[in-house]
């Protein structure tokens, strides 16, 4: 896996005349999770959304590598995923891994497994529940391999259990080389997994202090 980078250069973005973000400055690196944390409507999406090419800013400019483009090589979730409801969780993966041709069944079925859903199962998507529909989500965003991960509150809807599942494999993730850029209203999943993060406040980015180990799945 190539070494991944995400730096973002003074980056404000205005809506309406209203600042959400002010010279955000960060320089991210493959092998580590770095977390944003802050209030609901702070900006954490709105960042996420720039970064992945959603959005452009007001001001400055998203690197990638060395590329201001669409990060391509990236797993993302923005928001709540939405999928077919009358298709299965394979069949929907499956439409999606089309639009680029480079993983096949056997992948699939793997990323499916990986967050611990039957990938065999006919049950249709329109029938999960909120937490299925996120692991599915999860599923789609790995399914491909990507360097980059950029997850916006990937845990919402999961039962403790499956919370306790996705931190594993996010952090197996991580040790596999992975950039992962994580969202959460919950300040124990940036202390459990983040080897960074920052809280975003009143359009600002901030150091926020992780006090509990990384390391540590609870």
């Amino acid at each position: 896996m190539k070494a991944s980078t995400i730096q973002t250069f003074g980056i404000s973005r205005e809506f309406n005349g209203i600042t959400v973000l002010n010279d955000i400055n960060l320089a991210l690196e493959s092998g580590k999770i770095y977390g944003l944390i802050g209030r609901n409507g702070s900006g954490k999406t709105v960042l996420m959304k720039i970064i992945c090419g959603f959005l452009m800013p007001s001001k400055g400019y998203v690197l990638i590598g060395k590329d201001i483009d669409f990060p391509e090589n990236t797993g993302i979730i923005i928001e709540a995923p939405t999928f077919l409801a009358h298709l299965n969780a394979y069949q929907n993966l499956k439409n999606l891994a089309d639009i680029r041709g480079i993983i096949g069944p056997d992948e699939i079925r793997q990323s499916i497994s990986a967050v611990g859903l039957d990938p065999n199962s006919n049950k249709k998507v329109g029938k999960f529940s909120l937490g299925m529909r996120q692991k599915l989500g999860i599923a789609q965003a790995i399914m491909e391999n990507p360097d980059i991960l950029i997850l916006d509150e990937p845990f919402n809807g999961l039962d403790k259990d499956s919370v306790k599942e996705m931190r594993s494999l996010l952090l197996s993730l991580r040790d596999a080389g992975k950039l992962i850029l994580l969202a959460s209203h919950n300040p124990l999943d940036i202390s459990l997994l983040c080897d960074s993060a920052f809280e975003i406040d009143r359009g600002m980015l901030f150091p926020f202090e992780i006090t509990k180990s990384q390391n540590v799945v609870e």
